[in-house]
């Protein structure tokens, strides 16, 4: 079975890593603190889920999920995750992480950031923009009328087409902005951030977006 390594155990880490027991993976979860905090979400989560560090996670899993918030990015084990696909769920909030002059001149993205940190692994941006209850509440089966849609950037297509699969394993189509270049489209203030849309609305919403708010 696939193993997911889930970096990160807020809000959205613990909903994918929810709904991926549910369907057969088996996730192995961390936090910034030590496994041991994470008992009662384990114990939720059942025999497919365990705790670990960073490292271990990230070493355990066949892709991995980083889900922190952009100031500890730099604390994301790099050895580990090397060649392997990472989605990355960040957004940039900076009264939370502190101000980015790149970001804020529109002159990186959040998961670009990551993707400079990790030169060896293949970032693909995923789950940023939908609110963290709502990735078990919102799935449907491929082909529902007016399903759901979430999009997803990456520089490699393999990474891209990973989480594409994930997408619609979860319950959701998919629209693929192209390179991380181009995922602010989906970032924090812009039209398709946090609205339900379905795959046509996703990219005119997309199409909306300005690169600098």
């Amino acid at each position: 079975m696939t193993t997911i390594g889930i970096i990160g155990a807020g809000h959205i880490g613990s909903q994918i890593a929810r709904k991926a027991v549910n369907l057969g993976y088996d996730v192995v979860i961390s936090n910034s603190r030590e496994p041991e905090t994470l008992s009662g979400l384990v114990a939720e989560l059942g025999p497919r889920a365990r705790a670990a560090t960073p490292a271990e996670a990230a070493a355990a899993g066949d892709f991995a999920v980083v889900t922190v918030p952009l100031k500890s990015i730099g604390d994301i084990p790099v050895e580990p995750l090397a060649g392997k696909i990472v989605i990355d769920t960040n957004n940039y909030y900076w009264e939370r992480d502190g101000r980015f002059p790149a970001l804020d001149n529109g002159e990186e993205t959040t998961s670009g950031l990551l993707q400079k940190l990790l030169p060896t692994s293949k970032v693909a941006k995923g789950f940023n923009h939908i609110m963290a209850r709502e990735i078990t509440t919102d799935g449907a089966p491929a082909g529902t009328e007016n399903r759901r849609a979430l999009a997803t950037a990456s520089d490699y297509l393999e990474a891209s087409d990973l989480v594409t699969e994930l997408y619609d394993e979860f319950g959701f189509d998919t629209v693929n902005i192209g390179p991380l270049s181009e995922s602010w489209r989906v970032e924090r203030d812009r039209p398709a951030y946090v609205i339900r849309q379905n795959a046509a609305e996703l990219k005119e919403n997309l199409a909306l977006a300005t690169r600098t708010i």
